[in-house]
């Protein structure tokens, strides 16, 4: 994605770790080939997903998609001073979640609790007291983790399982509540929710901002100001990450361009490979570099 950039990396199932930054420097837009879970411990900062900012508290839990544009705003205290940005943060490979609900084959989707953040809000608080302390369970997998007893590769995978269940179950039993402190503006949030649904379909400027009641001139400006990136920019590349998670079915390749909105295969081969350094065809047939 030109503008911003992807950041991280993963070269494993899954990776926890604890950090804290006593100074911390701005960081830009970004998004990440994984999902992302952060429990955020101490400091002062907000945190911004796909337009919409959250002020955060300690327990919060984090929830960002493969994908997502995120990234977190730190603010001094009362006094002026910086405080250390303190969390446990854990990165999820979106395919491993998905080979083990079809090696398992109990139809348990681990990562239903993506699919309700992105639903609902992006950040989730728990409170101390309730059935599943997420707060120890994730300290104790990030301990493990960094441990090197008898099995411990086992018994790392075998926590982390444990942690997603209970974040699932904490989610259906009402543990985890949605922040209702985002800030955000309704227009350009349903002109996002219009944009995910609408890929294979017209989305330029002159439509967008139709269908938001804005000139196209207000809606660019206004998209930038409150996303951090580009309209067309955006549009491209949801357009070419969905194309990415189609290039793992069966679908013919021709038919996925035409249902990610692009017109012809050449245009969609060229703008494939530049955000993702190889062809369609070369990702299908595992030969990225």
């Amino acid at each position: 994605m030109q503008g911003y950039q992807k950041k991280g990396y993963l070269v494993s199932d899954f990776r926890v770790f604890r950090l804290k930054d006593a100074n911390m420097k701005d960081i830009p837009f970004h998004y990440h080939d994984f999902h992302k879970i952060i429990l955020f411990l101490g400091g002062k900062a907000d945190y911004v997903i796909e337009g919409k900012t959250y002020s955060l508290e300690p327990r919060d839990l984090i929830f960002v998609s493969a994908g997502e544009i995120h990234r977190p705003i730190f603010r001094p205290n009362a006094a002026g001073e910086h405080v250390p940005y303190e969390r446990i943060v854990i990165y999820i490979a979106p395919d491993f979640l998905a080979r083990w609900q079809n090696e398992s084959g109990r139809g348990v989707n681990l990562s239903e609790c993506f699919q309700k953040a992105r639903e609902t809000a992006g950040v989730m608080h728990q409170p101390p007291g309730t059935t599943h302390d997420l707060l120890y369970h994730m300290d104790k997998l990030e301990k493990t983790a960094h441990g090197d007893g008898f099995g411990n590769e086992l018994y790392t995978e075998i926590l982390f399982i444990e942690f997603m269940i209970l974040v699932n179950r904490s989610l259906i039993e009402h543990e985890l509540s949605a922040l209702e402190n985002a800030s955000y503006d309704p227009k350009i949030q349903d002109v996002l929710t219009y944009i995910g649904g609408h890929l294979a379909d017209d989305l330029s400027v002159e439509t967008l901002a139709s269908k938001a009641y804005m000139s196209k001139f207000y809606l660019m400006r206004k998209f930038k100001a409150d996303t951090g990136y580009g309209l067309h920019q955006y549009v491209r590349s949801k357009r070419l990450l969905m194309a990415r998670d189609l290039l793992k079915t069966d679908t013919p390749i021709t038919q996925i361009a035409a249902s990610v909105g692009f017109l012809d295969y050449s245009t969609f081969s060229r703008a494939f490979k530049s955000m993702f350094g190889c062809t369609p065809r070369e990702y299908r047939n595992g030969q990225v570099k």
